[in-house]
């Protein structure tokens, strides 16, 4: 029976092989749940993705071995990721994409990554963004909100302008300095859009240099004095030798599917921030607190 089956299968088809009620084939279309694609207003699953994702959802998942995260461009995460894929070496495959925070909340809901990090404001109302981030994708009622971090965040300043870190926020934001800025849809262009809100400046008045695309490129931009300052963390700036100019706390969280947090690497990701290993890294680093490391901030 199965051989005489279409590479495509239609809703009843679809129904009948999950054996499943048509209603609830809706259902999960609706959610983002199963993978299908919509031809001239017909929705068409292509039978090797349904066995695919029925594998991912059954226990412990045929990507068991598996974990790719993105967003957050964050030197204490990276070093983690390469810690842990040291130690793992061949037996699994651990790997981190820096992108925008909403650019991996896609990448998420697409089932392209198995988990997507989140920094959107403040830590002290990180409960409240984070969960509301996350709502605006029809998947969001299947994942969870796992605290990783929280790190400090302010201002970075090349070396020819250190001295401008002494001043009060107000008249350094008043001064034309040459910035650099990150791309739509980054928790640190969020900060950066928040600050100039909360000082009454205009996003027109900054004078920018590019948009750069990771946190690596603004740091050799303020290295080299082909800019003068840009957001990013304490860890970043001691990384980098560059001054630092502290204005908050905010928290790193991760999204990912319920199924994923019960996979065994996972588990073993959150048993390693607990380390004195990773303990140590982050005092070494600079800027970082871990005493909520693992714990669950939402879950729907």
């Amino acid at each position: 029976m199965l051989d005489s089956l279409p590479p495509f299968l239609n809703v009843k088809q679809v129904a009948d092989y999950l054996q499943l009620h048509e209603k609830k084939v809706y259902s999960l279309l609706n959610e983002g749940q199963i993978p299908a694609t919509k031809v001239t207003g017909k929705w068409l699953f292509p039978r090797e993705l349904i066995d695919q994702w029925l594998l991912d959802n059954s226990y412990a998942g045929v990507f068991a071995d598996r974990l790719l995260i993105a967003g957050a461009d964050d030197p204490l995460l990276y070093r983690m990721v390469a810690l842990l894929s040291a130690e793992w070496q061949e037996q699994a495959l651990m790997a981190h994409h820096p992108t925008p925070v909403q650019w991996g909340l896609s990448l998420l809901a697409q089932r392209r990554v198995d988990a997507a990090v989140i920094h959107w404001g403040p830590s002290v109302e990180s409960h409240l963004r984070h969960a509301a981030l996350i709502q605006q994708y029809p998947q969001h009622s299947q994942w969870l909100i796992i605290r990783l971090f929280e790190r400090e965040q302010g201002l970075l300043f090349s070396p020819k302008i250190a001295h401008y870190a002494q001043l009060p926020i107000e008249q350094l934001l008043q001064k034309s300095l040459h910035w650099v800025t990150r791309q739509e849809g980054s928790g640190t262009q969020w900060f950066l859009l928040e600050l100039l809100a909360r000082y009454h400046v205009k996003w027109a008045e900054l004078t920018r240099v590019t948009e750069a695309r990771s946190v690596r490129e603004v740091g050799g931009l303020l290295i080299t004095q082909q800019a003068d300052i840009a957001v990013g963390s304490r860890a970043m700036a001691h990384e980098l030798g560059l001054t630092f100019m502290a204005l908050d706390w905010e928290a790193i969280d991760v999204a990912l599917n319920r199924g994923v947090y019960f996979r065994h690497l996972f588990q073993q990701f959150l048993a390693f921030l607990q380390t004195p290993a990773t303990q140590a890294l982050s005092q070494s680093l600079r800027g970082y607190r871990l005493d909520r490391s693992g714990k669950m901030i939402w879950s729907g």
